[in-house]
């Protein structure tokens, strides 16, 4: 079980750091006038995105399977704080597809929001994770 606990924290981290670092692109697009340069970020955005969600299938596939064990070891219950963190994990799924629409508006040259809007976007990542994190060590419930 602790391979599995390690293999998944490693998927997270990374999975994680591309949910830190596409926003940051974002930022970047919504301020670039220059086409060669708004080319340059759409293509590091790209190979990002697809980078981030192939590692977002093991984390959520390791995090299914450690779920699974805590709820057959707690007789088909399991406790608050997983209920909570499962939630915050959901939560970043659909972050991390919101960045996918952004992607393709920002493709498209349709993106309507700010670089001050996309900077604020770019905090989210990091509340699910302190979330996740207390939620998992803590277990305050």
């Amino acid at each position: 079980m602790l391979w599995v606990k390690a293999f998944h924290l490693f998927f997270v981290i990374s999975w994680f750091a591309g949910l830190f670092y596409l926003p940051r692109i974002f930022v970047n697009l919504a301020m670039e006038k220059e086409t060669v340069a708004t080319e340059r970020l759409l293509l590091m955005a790209r190979k990002l995105y697809r980078f981030m969600m192939v590692l977002s299938v093991p984390a959520v596939l390791l995090g299914a399977w450690l779920v699974w064990t805590l709820y057959l070891e707690g007789g088909g219950k399991m406790p608050g704080w997983l209920h909570a963190k499962i939630g915050l994990a959901l939560l970043a799924v659909g972050y991390a597809h919101a960045c996918g629409r952004l992607l393709k508006k920002f493709e498209m040259g349709k993106n309507q929001r700010s670089h001050k809007w996309f900077r604020v976007f770019n905090e989210v990542p990091a509340f699910l994770l302190i979330g996740i994190v207390i939620l998992v060590i803590v277990r305050p419930f």
